[in-house]
């Protein structure tokens, strides 16, 4: 069976294979009670929110409009990749994007389990709740 998502926008998850770690997150997203809808934002597509770096452009992978209005984006890395020099520059540039946005934007990248033991759902609900 396919898993149904309920809150994204379009109900189709473009890009998005149905197991691994970064579908588990997209289920983490769909089911926390704090997202109105979320996308998967799809890398080099034209209309795709997307940050300049260095080298190139980075796309995070799910945007989520919350319930109370705010917007969250949630970059996901898996071990090999959560602090290699370009998980670094993605995480400074999601964060002073957060920064400017006078507490209407939230930024995070989640993993499998982080240095706290937390794992996606609880990363998420704590971003959320401004305990991260």
């Amino acid at each position: 069976g396919r898993y149904k998502f309920q809150k994204h926008l379009c109900g189709y998850v473009p890009d998005l294979k149905n197991n691994g770690e970064e579908f588990e997150c997209a289920k983490v997203i769909d089911a926390n009670t704090a997202v109105k809808f979320w996308v998967r934002n799809v890398d080099r597509d034209p209309h795709a929110f997307k940050f300049q770096t260095a080298t190139d452009y980075f796309y995070p992978d799910f945007y989520c409009e919350l319930e109370d209005g705010r917007g969250l984006l949630v970059e996901y890395k898996g071990d090999p990749y959560k602090t290699n020099d370009d998980s670094r520059e993605k995480n400074q540039i999601g964060h002073q994007w957060e920064e400017s946005g006078g507490g209407k934007w939230l930024y995070m990248m989640a993993v499998k389990e982080d240095g706290q033991g937390r794992d996606v759902a609880r990363q998420i609900e704590d971003k959320i709740a401004g305990r991260s």
